[in-house]
């Protein structure tokens, strides 16, 4: 349903800055690259996937600590057009890890005339290189990336929130919705991935986010992974 090609048609096109481009188009060539290693990482935990057993617990971002764990460009340009649609000034992201969605939302943000897009990162060398990625790409100046834990990093200034990528680690996804969602606007969407392919883990979130008496309208959106569209009442 969604390609993945990147040619005049594919997703990067979306982006109007070949600086960008050019920098998104390397980043996502070295996390397809590294795809095999991850999966050979995961394929010990296929038999709790198969019984519908979570997998994720708190520590594991440090077995990935030099893993990219970007979404697809497609997801990249559905992100960036969401935001672009939402005219979304101030975006959060849990789980900025290199920086490629970071630069999605960036660009997105700095299209729609300026704002900050507030990244986290567990890991400081992680955030560090996300942060030379976002220079190269001339696209600093909208984006802050808060290194540490989200549940502490994400406790302040914030704003109105206008669009929010929720693509850490599963574990901490909800703390972080929940932590995230009282200064998310009326009208704001919250994006997060792999609830499909990791469905024990997500289990919890899926069901909170589509309670309404949370204040949200949510369903899965087809890409591969599986990504939860959520819209703030």
């Amino acid at each position: 349903m969604f390609s993945a090609n990147d040619n005049a048609r594919g997703p990067l096109s979306v982006l109007p800055d070949e600086r960008v481009r050019a920098v998104l188009r390397r980043l996502h060539g070295e996390a397809e690259r590294q795809m095999p290693g991850v999966l050979l990482h995961l394929l010990p935990q296929l038999p709790r996937m198969l019984l519908g057993r979570p997998i994720d617990k708190p520590g594991t971002e440090h077995a990935f600590a030099d893993k990219y764990l970007a979404i697809e460009r497609a997801q990249g340009a559905f992100c960036y057009l969401t935001a672009r649609a939402l005219r979304a000034r101030t975006v959060v992201e849990f789980g900025t890890s290199f920086g490629v969605s970071t630069l999605w939302l960036a660009a997105a943000v700095r299209d729609n005339g300026g704002g900050r897009v507030i990244g986290t990162e567990l890991l400081p060398e992680k955030a560090r290189r996300a942060q030379a990625h976002l220079e190269e790409a001339g696209l600093a100046s909208f984006a802050e990336i808060r290194v540490g834990d989200a549940t502490e990093t994400l406790r302040a200034d914030l704003g109105e929130v206008d669009f929010m990528l929720n693509d850490g680690f599963p574990v901490r996804a909800l703390d972080v919705l929940k932590l995230v969602a009282p200064a998310l606007r009326p009208g704001a969407v919250v994006v997060t991935d792999n609830v499909g392919v990791f469905k024990a883990d997500y289990r919890d979130y899926v069901t909170w986010v589509r309670d309404p008496r949370h204040g949200f309208a949510s369903m899965t959106v087809p890409f591969r992974s599986g990504t939860e569209y959520s819209v703030r009442q």
